[in-house]
């Protein structure tokens, strides 16, 4: 073996790998500082110079190496910055690029690496077997919180997280394509040469830097006459150059969703030392893709067996990754074990590349002719029907113990790196994800794409396709075009074996692991069964296998093979885990993108805040918005302010913003047939130039939410929705007009921001508008309550309502948002002319409450029928079908008893009750007290001298007249149950 210069590692091979000696990169580990080349990943920089040892296990702080090369990482997870501000946890080492400048750090260990405290956990395994804390945790009760709880938290989690805020900025694409295509492997590059071909559309996606995939490490393969690999990278550059392909690497598809949606989350600049300021650290593609084509290839399985998880040991196609690309042997005197001919192909590499294989162990009884003669040839000691009983080593593995299978007798090997293969297992992860259903191909012993959920197709590895003359065909085929080319290839993915392998006289109690992450073994799965977990979900659960950030992707198979073993069932009946998004782990940064700091929940302000904030304003968050709570005046507090705008309403008049209210814009021939199946009351009898109440179910009966609709025209309405409710109610109406009512002419349109909406109320609001308004008579009996009309306001299009959610004389003038701040100005100058006054959403509550208005999400919770609320009048008894009438017949729906809006009047008119506070019949009674319900609204009313409220109260309207009681935590408050109408019964000020 010819060693590179110490500085680029004495394990780097000269001559070996695809990477350039010239250009060179600095990091350091845990302080040490290290020399690697531009193409590194950490694992392959750090195994160059001999470093196997990278982290500590979850829970018994085993010492762990790097074991696989690929996102699949379980063990080699590092803390990663560029500078005291830009640090990551939880970096894969294998996935990471080494860039020049890096500060790289493990993790999960103190003091040191080499020497970790909470190694003491190995030796008090015994009584950390699965499933213990379901057990341990449970006596004495009363310690939970004061003892295990906060030892738990100290000891939960993998890394730290950063305290310090991210200086990084992220960024969001949406896309849409012809065809998607995952993996860019022979597979992936042959279906995108297809679709190309054709003109469509077409995203190629990999994870790796280059495409390629599998020919990153596999050198024996080869396609139209070329080494495979330089067939991968002139394939996409032949690719790129094409108008109708878009080629992402770095990138990875972590979620499949419905409707041929996908997650994409794209590194752009992870692996670079001096990122630009205008570039985002990473990207998320929102894709919806007519077509998804699926070359996810085959991921390769461990073998399981004593001691399986010490620093050295590695997947074989790791070992090859690491030599056939970056030029770094893992060891210089390695040993093999195997159930599969991939293994060999490993093996060949490195002896032909100067490695002493010390031997290849294989459980199997006769291995493949071609590989049993290439080691003959290269003289490498090939121990068919045997097994590794155990390994020996401290911080990396140095010695195997090998028996064969159903033997006593055994041999030590020396040994500084083993590699391992049980075969491999198709990456199924996305189509689970896309809902499609899998078979199980028992001679291979592997799990394959069967039905389809969506318009998809599985082509490679991944569907189990394992001849590349069969792969690219399937391939070609997939793209819809034609690709003329063939290919040879020495690999093989068929075969292979899932479950122990502990071999015959192998010692049970010593741990052969599962699940690396999570320090789950073939034992702990045996214990799960016997204890009566006989669901693989519950296994899972119980163990936590294939629960940690790999998503099991090497301990799933396992794990169900050891349990099938167990329960003496078809491996297929004891049922497979779920496969969900992420498929590997996505950063917060990636998901929120530009939502954070002021964009994380953007504030939306009406047309008319500026000048709501120059007259001295307090806001309040209503939803996204800023509202205008109160406006108060020198030497007043809230109270008086809000006592003095509720007065100056009912005797003069007030202005408020109500522009925030939902709007939508129901328009077609069949709008009004479509309100009336969307409201509970009837929209047919309405006439233009009218306006109605209106209520709106969910299908199960319950008030969904409320608002007034104006009818415009025969096939026009203006919809108006709650302040918080608008998008929603929008959603509610797109999804009935599309999946249940699609036959109905109807469009909708949100202009919620179109219009600028100014309430005036109070006697004097006719006083104050009729100057402003041209073209509409305002008096009661040209425009009486509840009409509307499109007429002009200081000579801007406007919508005039003569509505009211005081109980005074009531207006609301729409007119478009950018005239709104003009308009209100005027309004409000000819208001307080008058003696009017402004007013906020405080004062608006308080009004509403005195008329006993509701407020749906405040008087209701989800529970309330229109006719709990009071509002029986609104649910027509007419209409044979709206939205929730079914739900309203149900009998426990119209039985006697249930909560009822009602008002409520203290004794002591002075005390003002807490909302939310509970009502009880009897205060006397024992704990735990019966509950009558509780208090939904309760204010001071400056108009009505003392204190109001209104609570949902079990058989309420039957309670009108008696006393109930409200239990505080200082006192017991007697309250009398009344009507909800505190102010003006008659209703006669609302006329005018």
């Amino acid at each position: 073996m010819s060693g590179s210069p110490n500085n680029l590692g004495a394990f780097r091979i000269k001559g070996a790998g695809r990477l350039t000696p010239a250009r060179t990169a600095r990091f350091t580990f845990d302080g040490k500082s290290y020399t690697a080349m531009e193409g590194d990943t950490v694992a392959s920089a750090l195994l160059a110079h001999g470093v196997h040892l990278v982290g500590r296990s979850f829970k018994y702080h085993r010492p762990r190496g790097i074991l696989s090369a690929g996102p699949e990482e379980p063990n080699a997870l590092l803390d990663v910055a560029r500078d005291s501000a830009r640090r990551q946890p939880n970096v894969r080492a294998t996935v990471q690029e080494v860039f020049d400048g890096a500060k790289i750090a493990s993790q999960n260990r103190w003091p040191s690496l080499a020497f970790d405290v909470g190694a003491v956990n190995n030796l008090l395994s015994p009584f950390f077997a699965a499933g213990f804390y379901y057990k341990t945790f449970m006596w004495p009760r009363e310690a939970w919180s004061k003892l295990y709880e906060p030892i738990i938290r100290r000891a939960a989690g993998l890394g730290v997280a950063p305290k310090e805020e991210d200086p990084d900025h992220y960024a969001n694409r949406f896309a849409h394509c012809d065809v998607l295509i995952a993996g860019a492997g022979v597979a992936g590059l042959t279906a995108a040469l297809s679709a190309a071909a054709t003109g469509a559309q077409v995203i190629l996606v990999d994870e790796q830097p280059e495409v390629g995939g599998a020919l990153h490490f596999d050198a024996s393969t080869s396609i139209d006459g070329q080494n495979g690999y330089d067939w991968a990278q002139a394939t996409a550059a032949k690719l790129a150059a094409m108008p109708n392909v878009r080629i992402l690497t770095r990138t990875t598809v972590f979620g499949y969703y419905n409707h041929g949606f996908l997650g994409l989350a794209e590194r752009v600049t992870d692996h670079l030392a001096r990122p630009g300021r205008d570039l985002p650290r990473e990207r998320l593609w929102q894709v919806r893709a007519k077509r998804v084509i699926l070359a996810t290839g085959a991921i390769e399985r461990h073998m399981v067996f004593a001691n399986n998880d010490r620093p050295g040991i590695m997947l074989a196609s790791a070992a090859r990754t690491f030599l056939n690309h970056h030029g770094v042997t893992v060891g210089r005197k390695v040993g093999v074990y195997t159930a599969h001919d991939s293994a060999y192909e490993a093996a060949f590499d490195l002896k032909r590349a100067g490695v002493t294989i010390a031997a290849i162990v294989d459980s199997r009884a006769k291995p493949g002719e071609a590989v049993a003669a290439e080691a003959k040839r290269l003289g490498i000691e090939v121990l068919t029907g045997h097994a590794v009983l155990d390994t020996s080593g401290r911080l990396r593995i140095s010695s195997m113990k090998v028996a064969r299978i159903g033997s006593t007798d055994s041999r030590k090997i020396a040994v500084d790196a083993l590699i391992v293969s049980a075969g491999w297992t198709p990456s199924v992860h996305l189509f689970s994800q896309s809902r499609g259903k899998l078979r199980y191909d028992e001679a291979n012993q592997r799990f394959l794409p069967d039905i389809y959920a969506q318009d998809c197709v599985s082509v490679g590895a991944c569907n189990g396709t394992d001849e590349i003359a069969a792969l690219i065909d399937e391939a070609a085929a997939a793209g819809g075009g034609t690709v003329a080319m063939g290919g040879e290839s020495k690999f093989a993915w068929t075969g292979g074996m899932i479950g122990a392998a502990e071999g015959a006289g192998a010692d049970t109690t010593v741990k052969a692991f599962v699940d690396f992450q999570h320090d789950v073994t073939a034992k702990d799965i045996r214990l799960a069964v016997r204890e009566g977990m006989h669901s693989i979900e519950h296994i899972k659960r119980f163990t936590t296998n294939g629960m940690a950030s790999d998503q099991g992707k090497l301990s799933n198979m396992h794990g169900l093979a050891i349990a099938a073993e167990m329960l003496d069932r078809p491996l297929p009946t004891v049922g497979l885990t779920t496969f969900r998004a992420p498929y590997t782990p996505v950063t917060y940064g990636t998901l929120v993108s530009h939502s954070r700091g002021d964009l994380f929940d953007p504030a939306r302000q009406t047309p008319m805040h500026a000048l709501q904030a120059a007259a001295g304003a307090a806001f309040e968050d209503v939803g996204n918005w800023k509202r205008a709570w109160y406006f108060p005046r020198r030497g007043e507090d809230m109270a008086a302010a809000v006592n003095r705008e509720c007065r100056t309403v009912r005797e003069v008049a007030g202005v408020f913003d109500a522009s925030t209210l939902g709007k939508i814009e129901v328009v077609g021939p069949d709008a009004a047939k479509f309100l009336n199946l969307l409201y509970t009351n009837a929209w047919d009898t309405l006439k233009p130039g009218k306006s109605r109440y209106g209520i709106m179910t969910r299908e199960d009966g319950f008030v969904y939410d409320d608002g007034v609709v104006g009818q415009l025209a025969e096939d026009r309405f203006h919809v108006t929705t709650t302040t918080g409710g608008a998008p929603r109610v929008l959603h509610h109406m797109e999804d009935y007009l599309q999946t249940e009512f699609p036959d109905l002419k109807v469009w909708l349109t949100s202009t919620t921001e179109q219009w600028a909406v100014i309430a005036v109320q109070g006697p004097k609001a006719r006083e104050i508008i009729a100057p402003l308004v041209e073209g509409l008579d305002l008096s009661n009996e040209a425009f009486p309550h509840m009409s509307v009309a499109e007429c002009s306001v200081m000579g801007v299009p406007a919508r005039l309502f003569r509505m009211s959610f005081t109980g005074e004389l009531g207006f609301e003038v729409n007119v478009p948002a950018d005239y709104g701040a003009a308009v209100w100005t005027a309004i409000r100058e000819r208001t307080e002319a008058l003696g009017g006054c402004l007013y906020g959403t405080e004062a608006m509550h308080v009004l509403r409450a005195e008329k006993g208005y509701i407020i749906v999400g405040q008087d209701t919770d989800g529970t309330v029928t229109p006719d709990d609320a009071g509002l029986g009048w609104a649910v027509s008894k007419k209409k044979t079908d709206f939205v929730g009438i079914r739900g309203l017949k149900r009998p426990d729906l119209m039985r006697d008893g249930r909560k009822q809006l009602v008002g409520l009047l203290t004794n002591r008119p002075s005390d003002v009750l807490e909302e939310g506070a509970q009502i009880v019949a009897d205060p006397n009674q024992p704990k735990p007290m019966t509950m009558l319900g509780h208090v939904t609204s309760a204010y001071w009313s400056e108009n009505c001298g003392r204190s109001i409220a209104m609570a949902l109260v079990a058989g309420g309207r039957a309670r009108i007249g008696q006393t109930l009681y409200v239990p505080m935590q200082d006192r017991t408050i007697a309250v009398e149950v009344t009507d909800t109408v505190f102010f003006d019964k008659e209703g006669g000020r609302i006329h005018g």
